[in-house]
């Protein structure tokens, strides 16, 4: 398991680290469940492949990602007037 101090950086790290790294922080991701993990790992391939930060992968998520609520809706309190 990586602590908080060790880099994770590809400069710092083998494919093998890289590939642990994904896998520990992702979870089981050989267990069966609704194809979500497995999206998971295709996501930071380019990561373990050393093609892309995590940081740049996880920014480029962000900045695709849309809600299609602006926030939770407000309800009037019941015990005001």
């Amino acid at each position: 398991m990586y602590n908080q101090f060790m880099s994770i950086l590809i400069k710092d790290t083998t494919r093998e680290e890289r590939e642990r790294i994904v896998a520990e922080s992702i979870g089981n991701i050989s267990g069966s469940c609704d194809g979500c993990m497995s999206g998971l790992v295709e996501m930071y391939q380019d990561y373990i492949d050393g093609k892309k930060e995590i940081r740049d992968i996880n920014m480029e998520f962000r900045a695709h990602y849309e809600s299609g609520m602006d926030g939770p809706a407000k309800s009037g309190c019941e015990h005001m007037g």
